[in-house]
């Protein structure tokens, strides 16, 4: 497949899954519980709003940013259908391995203060412990058995859900420690 086409492919793709995966679990689950009405602020103080709209701008800013650098740097998607033809190393995930999935943890969890929802707040954790166990037992083998080493040097110095301090520049100087 030519690189413009693979490009136009990978940018439709993503935008599709952009919509129906974190749509559903980030946005349209979180409307249905909630009607984005908010409740009294959570533990009584004004504060946890603003926490709250930080963590959901926070999340949708990453998540943007990550779904652009696998359909652009990628040239693919992160449906498991339609993977990106490279391993994506830059922006957010030369942080931290799983950005998407903790910017959806965000996004869910800063509704979940913003609008003082505690159902919120335990199903960010829920979808958290859900997303981990998908991570470990499909998606780390899946990137192993088709990245290889490339994978394996990436994943030794890029922790899986705590975010670096100093990004990884993929040259073995960068100070962290492993995953």
């Amino acid at each position: 497949m030519n690189l413009p086409y693979r490009k136009l492919t990978a940018v439709l793709g993503s935008a599709a899954f952009l919509v129906v995966a974190p749509g559903l679990f980030g946005v349209l689950i979180p409307w249905a519980m909630t009607g984005w009405h908010l409740n009294e602020p959570m533990f009584g103080l004004e504060p946890t709003r603003w926490l709250g709209g930080a963590l959901a701008l926070l999340g949708g800013g990453i998540l943007l940013d990550s779904f652009a650098r696998f359909a652009l740097e990628g040239r693919g998607t992160p449906a498991p259908i339609y993977p990106t033809a490279t391993l994506v190393v830059s922006g957010a995930y030369r942080h931290v391995r799983n950005p998407m999935y903790l910017a959806v943890i965000s996004l869910i969890a800063g509704q979940g203060l913003l609008f003082g929802s505690l159902a919120l707040l335990v199903y960010a954790l829920v979808f958290g412990l859900t997303t981990h166990l998908f991570v470990r037992l499909y998606e780390e083998p899946t990137l192993r058995e088709t990245y290889g080493t490339q994978y394996d040097v990436y994943s030794a110095k890029v922790r899986r859900w705590v975010p670096r301090w100093t990004p990884w520049r993929g040259d073995g100087n960068s100070r962290s420690p492993p995953a």
